[in-house]
């Protein structure tokens, strides 16, 4: 049997891909006609990005940031913390770039749909650590900030066979100094039994509450728009309302259908392909102790006032983890910012 043609076949639709991927035009290069969608891996970002773009009106940028896929990134920690007000010039032409729309990946376009346009959706998994020198440096850029029960999330990481190590935070001075440094005795210990065992249970709680501890400890209330993703799968008409008013877009019933369909990325055995609950089958994968250990790595964090041992958020609490006068951090050092002007 001569399998050249199937070969060549596979080629030639791997080649055409890639052709799709860069074919486009985006006619606007003010950042302030993107909107950017962080979390932390697997809370939902690529299922809410579909839900924002049902309608494929936005040229949609899949993870600009990854080192490994994207070349503008090739050298970036893609844990990197940045100071509020920090003068990194070298990560603003990177940040410019991407907000901008000026920016040709296969990797960050290859689930783009949308040919010609002026508005771009921006959803990553990277930003988390400096999202608030976004935010200072990109003023008027609407930004969604995911949050998902950490339990769900790193079960979801743990079936994928994903390993972390803390040693991308534990190497960054500047992040222990102004928010790990209450932490960091016991974040080592989680580290030398990781590298001891192997088993990343520990470390991806501890990872999952350092993306999400510091920018709530960044931003006030108001400063970004804040879903829950269990939120979203018990009130998607309350949270579809709130998130669309936020960006003062329009939206119809077709936002809901899109809410209850699978994304890009969702593996067979997820809860939204077999039918299970969304928001608390988790559990039946989560020993007793590991539970019990989760909630004191999140209280370490004060953010056992947002999730427990319960599927849902304590959402409400919100304010009282943003505007907490006894954080443990410093908030982010105040410097100087004479970065470029944007238009």
């Amino acid at each position: 049997m001569n399998i050249m043609p199937h070969r060549f076949e596979k080629k030639v639709e791997f080649f055409v891909k890639r052709f799709k991927a860069q074919c486009y035009l985006d006619y606007s290069s003010d950042y302030r006609d993107s909107i950017f969608l962080s979390g932390v891996p697997r809370s939902g970002t690529t299922w809410l990005s579909d839900v924002l773009n049902y309608k494929g009106q936005y040229r949609y940028i899949f993870e600009p940031y990854h080192p490994k896929e994207v070349h503008l990134c090739k050298n970036l920690n893609p844990r990197k913390y940045i100071r509020e007000n920090s003068q990194d010039l070298e990560f603003f032409k990177i940040a410019n770039k991407i907000l901008s729309g000026n920016i040709r990946s296969y990797w960050s376009n290859r689930f783009n749909t949308k040919i010609i346009s002026n508005k771009r959706l921006i959803k990553t998994v990277r930003a988390n650590l400096h999202l608030k020198w976004i935010y200072n440096t990109f003023p008027g850029l609407p930004i969604i900030f995911l949050i998902r029960h950490p339990m769900a999330s790193t079960v979801s990481k743990v079936k994928l066979g994903w390993k972390r190590s803390l040693s991308g935070y534990l190497n960054q001075p500047m992040l222990i100094e102004d928010f790990l440094y209450p932490f960091h005795d016991e974040m080592k210990c989680a580290e030398e039994r990781y590298l001891a065992s192997g088993d990343s249970f520990e470390n991806h709680l501890f990872s999952w509450c350092i993306e999400n501890y510091v920018p709530l400890k960044q931003f006030k209330v108001n400063d970004i728009h804040i879903v829950f993703y269990e939120n979203c799968c018990v009130n998607p008409e309350d949270e579809v309302d709130r998130l669309f008013g936020y960006l003062k877009e329009d939206y119809d019933n077709g936002v809901l259908d899109s809410i209850n369909s699978a994304s890009k990325l969702s593996r067979k055995d997820s809860p939204i392909m077999t039918g299970n609950n969304l928001i608390s089958s988790w559990k039946k994968y989560v020993a007793d102790e590991q539970m019990l250990r989760g909630i004191e790595i999140l209280r370490l964090f004060q953010l056992d006032k947002l999730y427990s041992h319960e599927s849902m958020p304590f959402s409400k609490n919100i304010d009282l983890i943003m505007n907490d006068s006894n954080s443990n951090s410093k908030n982010g050092k105040n410097v100087s910012n004479n970065l470029p002007e944007n238009p």
